[in-house]
């Protein structure tokens, strides 16, 4: 695969155009504004002249990366390099976004081989459309960590950049700043949530932010710690806790109110099973046995997905 030069603080240049699939118009697009020797432009050069693969070819590769050994290793290769150009396409969308623009075609290589690995080719969809997704998470789990002092699920990430779309296009149409209650309407979702979601997305300031005329104090030596949870953590207990609802919707009734009673998902009080037994006219021993269903159903890995976010 073609190396990727070092990243410097120099790169911070602007892309317009999307991917091409000619190497000299993908080269020329990309990386307007640098020199012909840059490295940068260098590598756009060498990864524009690997030639696209065919639907057919890409089920081909597929098919010997499934069968694993040399050839399939040859052929992950093969996939991952003829898609290095889709990688740079999406990548250059989250420029400015607080990550080197090389820094985010490593992240987005790195989600290109895991998406390698894990195709499907007896799906129908074309691989593009399959690494797109891997890419994209790659990409976004990196700002995301390098933003945070606490890891943030990837779709609260999608969500956020959403929040940020949705205000610039309706300033843009109003002429003004928009009210929350405009922005809320846009994105469907309820003002609690989108003040939820605002919390999350305000910019970290670092510690180490020089204060002063003579800047030779620092902003955390101003900062008292009290070993408070911080407001971005407190924000994703909230997000935590109406995931955890909303997972919960597939159980019945009766196995939601069991478990919101047993674990305090309420008001913080966890009942014993002699309490919600009392509650619900039933033995303990009734109440274990629908504590212990409804925890089964929610182990399953369609309900468990959305919530393993917060502790991977």
């Amino acid at each position: 695969m073609p190396s990727l030069p070092e990243a410097s603080s120099e790169d911070t240049f602007e892309f317009k155009d999307d991917l091409e699939d000619d190497p000299e118009r993908f080269e020329e697009k990309v990386s307007q504004g640098l020199s012909s020797d840059d490295p940068v432009r260098m590598y756009l050069r060498e990864i524009g002249r690997i030639p696209l693969l065919t639907a057919d070819q890409e089920i081909e590769l597929a098919r010997k990366i499934e069968m694993g050994g040399a050839e399939g290793a040859i052929a992950k290769r093969r996939l991952v390099q003829a898609n290095l150009r889709l990688v740079v396409s999406i990548a250059k969308k989250y420029v400015g976004r607080g990550m080197l623009f090389l820094d985010l075609i490593q992240e987005g290589n790195m989600g290109l081989i895991r998406a390698a690995e894990k195709f499907d080719y007896e799906r129908g969809y074309k691989f593009s459309t399959y690494a797109t997704w891997w890419i994209r998470q790659a990409i976004t789990r990196a700002i995301a960590d390098q933003a945070r002092t606490i890891r943030i699920p990837v779709h609260m990430v999608e969500t956020i950049n959403k929040l940020k779309k949705v205000t610039r296009k309706l300033q843009q149409d109003k002429g003004r700043k928009p009210t929350e209650e405009e922005i809320a309407e846009s994105m469907e979702i309820s003002i609690a949530k989108l003040r939820d979601i605002i919390k999350v997305a305000q910019e970290p300031v670092s510690l180490e932010t020089p204060i002063g005329k003579e800047e030779d104090s620092k902003l955390g030596d101003f900062i008292e710690d009290r070993d408070a949870e911080t407001p971005a953590a407190s924000v994703t207990q909230d997000l935590l806790r109406e995931d955890i609802h909303e997972v919960m919707a597939s159980l019945s009734p009766r196995e939601r109110d069991v478990l919101r009673l047993r674990f305090g998902l309420d008001d913080g009080r966890q009942r014993t099973l002699e309490e919600v037994g009392q509650l619900f006219g039933v033995t303990r021993e009734r109440i274990r046995q629908i504590e212990a269903k409804a925890l089964r159903k929610l182990r399953h890995p369609n309900r468990s997905r959305r919530l393993r976010e917060y502790i991977d």
